[in-house]
């Protein structure tokens, strides 16, 4: 049931709305929302679908979510580094996946790669009218 969710998710990239564009080739992430649904039987609740394109060497800066935002992210091509919290830093490949929880601080999101792009799906289970998924920390 879960896989057939993701692949509606996926596919659902060929119509994306981007909500924070920048160059993929290196810099800043390519973020687009590629699902929004309000959950039927969770009042006030949505999921949504992001999909983050990073350019070889690309990164996120250190940022956090809504505080009534879990998340699960899998990773669609290349590799990731992430650190959540005071965790490890780790790399996910392709098929690998990991959460993150209401209030985590999401310290590094980055390409683990310089030369080849990566990407990302993250789905979010958030408060339905939430706009501002992302919150970057000043370091």
């Amino acid at each position: 049931m879960f896989t057939r969710a993701l692949l509606i998710l996926t596919a659902a990239t060929l119509s994306t709305h981007s909500v924070c564009a920048s160059d993929i080739h290196g810099g800043a992430a390519k973020i687009s929302i590629v699902f929004d649904h309000p959950l039927p039987n969770v009042p006030g609740k949505s999921m949504k679908g992001v999909l983050v394109e990073y350019g070889p060497g690309g990164s996120s800066a250190a940022h956090i979510h809504p505080k009534s935002a879990f998340i699960y992210a899998t990773v669609l091509s290349g590799a990731i580094k992430s650190k959540v919290n005071d965790g490890p830093e780790q790399t996910f490949k392709a098929g690998e996946n990991f959460a993150e929880l209401p209030g985590d601080r999401h310290g590094v999101s980055a390409n683990a790669s310089s030369t080849e792009p990566a990407s990302l799906l993250a789905v979010f289970v958030v408060d339905s009218d939430e706009t501002n998924l992302v919150t970057d920390i000043k370091q």
